[in-house]
């Protein structure tokens, strides 16, 4: 018999098993609510081409990897976000953290050093210190980086809107401490379109934020050329509720865009590509999880070389930082959630991650406390150390699912980039809420979901029990007067005649063409604070105000 004779004979075999005994009910989990096949083989691969598809990993394109060897020769680098209260002790979590095995920080900042308020701002009220650590001058960033190796370390910073100035005062510190700016290594955010898309910490419109993310582009090109300038970001998109294909394809428009922006600026493409980051979400789906990645990886190639022109291997590879799901993590029976972590950080290094954050099992209910901070690092280096999977390069490629979900969720994706293209491109897209809806949409039909029982989550839907309380990490309302404290200090001790003419100038900088980035480093460096700095770029650039989406 051939293989079509088998699989007919099989396919009786399982219609006859299921007639006496009916599959379990599961609601279709796969993006775009599609279920799975109970098998697949070769004829799901219709016109795969494995050279064309495939490749070698560390070659265009790229779906094996963007490393000949991946983590055969250097793992990941094992990051855990990190950052609450005071610069001091988000200072002291950083050293335990790297006492530990840590090998690169993962900065979290306070909202309001997001939104570029300062401690003692009104609107910064009962938010300085809370879901990160509160950085209002260089004289925050000294306590924050004290003692730590800058020139041995990469650090990544969650932060957007204040990306640049954040970004400056990092370089003025490692200079400091006589650490060369060409020498410093690591990461800002600095993905501005996700924010208008799903989590809202944006403060300009999105034309100005642009023009200042292309800045850093430039300015990092030249002067800081070990940094990735951009960590474009699904992770939030997918946290807000989106699909695996959604996260796939709204990610890559925003990169899209960047890449536009920094070409009509004057920059050339295979300069500065090579500088882009990516940071994915992964969820407990392993398969669909690791054909996502390949898929990005493979279409990111693509659409370089095709759209841009990019002619380069560095250019056209997508690398990722990747993150654990918060929004899987559950309040009830906190415990299960090492076991989510867990195989959410095995998808991410099967599909190939350059860095990973595990989430702690505590975070559904507060900032995680250092023993489940050392949980859940520890599961990066069993899985590392103990699982295998770091002795393979991409041990899952050629899985008859494996290639077809990575064929999928590209082919689906591409639908959406197509239609984002009809409506003018990215911003255009989130102007007329066309994202932001389709996020909205994915997230109700996943909560129903739940509610209807279709879909089964242990310890909230079924399988419940009461489980012990967990301790909880508290923030002294005493460190918020503090902080405010020392931002008046800052103040009080600076010299105000050299602080007033660099924000001057940061003003004419922002009214002008010239690259804002070597005038806001000038303006940290005079002590001006985060909050005055996005102060001047707000005179002259406005705030922007959400589209309403129904």
């Amino acid at each position: 018999m051939g293989y079509d004779d088998d699989k007919r004979a099989w396919q009786s075999k399982v219609a006859a098993v299921e007639a006496k005994d009916k599959p379990r009910p599961r609601v279709p989990n796969l993006a775009g609510r599609a279920d799975v096949a109970p098998l697949y083989g070769p004829d799901d691969l219709g016109g795969f081409d494995p050279a064309r598809d495939l490749g070698f990993p560390g070659f265009p394109p790229f779906t094996r990897g963007v490393q000949p060897n991946m983590h055969r020769g250097r793992l990941w680098t094992m990051r855990q976000y990190a950052g609450f209260g005071t610069a001091a002790e988000s200072n002291e979590r950083y050293h335990y953290l790297l006492s530990q095995g840590q090998t690169g920080l993962s900065v979290a900042f306070d909202l309001p050093t997001q939104m570029g308020r300062d401690s003692d701002d009104p609107n910064s009220l009962g938010e300085v210190g809370r879901v990160g650590v509160a950085v209002d001058s260089i004289d925050d960033m000294r306590t924050l980086l004290r003692g730590l190796p800058l020139d041995r370390i990469s650090t990544s910073m969650t932060i957007n809107a204040t990306a640049a100035t954040l970004l400056c005062l990092y370089i003025a510190v490692a200079e400091e401490q006589g650490v060369p700016r060409a020498k410093i290594r690591g990461t800002i955010q600095n993905d501005i379109l996700k924010e208008y898309m799903a989590r809202g910490t944006y403060i300009y419109p999105p034309r100005p934020s642009i023009r200042l993310i292309t800045d850093v582009f430039a300015f990092c090109r030249t002067d800081v050329p070990s940094w990735n300038t951009i960590s474009i970001s699904g992770y939030h998109i997918r946290e807000a509720g989106c699909d695996a294909v959604q996260e796939v394809a709204f990610t890559l428009a925003d990169g899209i865009t960047y890449v536009q922006a920094a070409i009509d600026a004057g920059l050339d493409v295979d300069a500065f590509a090579g500088q882009l980051s990516f940071f994915f979400n992964v969820h407990n789906n392993v398969i669909e999880e690791v054909a996502k990645f390949r898929a990005a990886r493979r279409m990111w190639s693509r659409i370089m070389k095709e759209r841009f022109g990019a002619k380069t291997d560095r250019a056209r590879a997508l690398r990722f930082h990747c993150q654990t799901a918060g929004m899987t993590l559950t309040a009830q029976q906190p415990l299960n959630n090492v076991v989510r972590v867990t195989l959410q950080a095995l998808a991410a290094v099967l599909g190939g991650c350059q860095s990973l954050h595990t989430n702690s099992y505590d975070e559904a209910l507060g900032l995680p406390t250092s023993e489940a901070v050392t949980i859940a690092l520890r599961t990066q280096q069993i899985v590392a150390n103990e699982s295998g999977v770091a002795d393979f390069v991409d041990a899952l490629g050629g899985a008859y699912a494996i290639e077809s979900l990575t064929n999928r969720i590209e082919a689906e994706a591409n639908k959406y980039l197509a239609r984002i293209d009809e409506l003018g491109g990215m911003v255009p897209a989130i102007e007329q809420g066309y994202p932001q809806r389709e996020i909205q949409n994915s997230a109700y039909g996943y909560q129903l979901e739940i509610e209807k029982r279709q879909r089964i989550i242990v310890g909230v839907n079924e399988f419940i029990q009461d489980a012990p309380e967990v301790e909880v990490m508290k923030i002294d309302p005493k460190i918020e007067r503090d902080q405010v404290e020392r931002v008046r200090a800052v103040r009080a001790r600076r010299d105000a005649t050299k602080h007033a003419e660099a924000l001057r100038r940061v003003d004419a900088a922002a009214r002008g063409r010239d690259n804002l980035v070597p005038f806001i480093l000038d303006a940290v460096k005079a002590e001006a604070t985060v909050g005055e700095i996005a102060g001047v770029l707000r005179d002259v650039w406005g705030e922007h105000v959400e589209t309403l989406v129904l």
